[in-house]
């Protein structure tokens, strides 16, 4: 076994571990919380989110791991690492949400099609089982890269594969940030809305610093 197999392998278990031990804090967090405010449905935006938000953050982790095998920069190997883990945890933290409300974690509609519901007035509540808006549900979460992308990355290395990996997780960012905004504007369930805004905060700011990271390698 390689160094960089081995280092993938020890990487990928720490994040399985953080991620494992996030899911306990937050069926804590969720009993707490689901005492003051109705539980989600199974078709509220707080539901969707969770479900979507999981296969959103996953693709991230996937990009971080496979860059972190190409390049020898310690900048975007830190920076890999760094989502890798921060977005890991939050998976799993959305995983127990969805566990504690007993909703099931495969959705019973399409993907996003909480984020084309309207946005309700007053009570956040009373649109979570409202028809999806009038027009199709796109099929592709915003920001998400396409398979041949990621196969493509994996094809590179170097700074040909840093430039690639930042320019799709940029886009990758700007979907999740989009998507996080969507449900703060269909939500007032605490423990949701706390999440969707730090992870607005954060990936704002990592975007700012993949733009520059890209500048310096045009």
């Amino acid at each position: 076994m390689s160094h960089s197999q081995r280092s993938t392998g020890l990487t990928a278990f720490v994040v399985t571990v953080l991620a494992v031990v996030l899911v306990a804090g937050s069926l804590i967090i969720g009993r707490t919380s689901a005492g003051a405010d109705p539980q989600p449905t199974t078709r509220s935006a707080e539901a969707g989110f969770a479900r979507d938000m999981q296969v959103h953050h996953d693709q991230a982790v996937e990009m971080s791991m496979i860059v972190r095998d190409l390049t020898e920069s310690p900048d975007i190997r830190l920076l890999a690492y760094d989502i890798a883990t921060s977005q890991s945890q939050q998976a799993g933290q959305m995983f127990g949400w969805l566990a504690t409300w007993g909703l099931p974690q495969a959705s019973p509609e399409p993907p996003m099609t909480w984020m084309h519901r309207p946005i309700p007035q007053g009570d956040s509540h009373a649109a979570h089982n409202l028809p999806a808006a009038v027009g199709e549900v796109p099929a592709v979460m915003p920001g998400m890269a396409t398979r041949a992308q990621l196969d493509e990355l994996r094809t590179l290395s170097g700074i040909a594969a840093e430039r690639m990996f930042l320019e799709l997780m940029i886009a990758h960012h700007e979907g999740g940030v989009d998507m996080a905004d969507a449900v703060l504007e269909r939500s007032d369930y605490p423990v949701v809305t706390d999440l969707a805004g730090s992870i607005t905060k954060a990936q704002q700011s990592e975007i700012q610093l993949m733009e520059e990271l890209l500048a310096a390698r045009t």
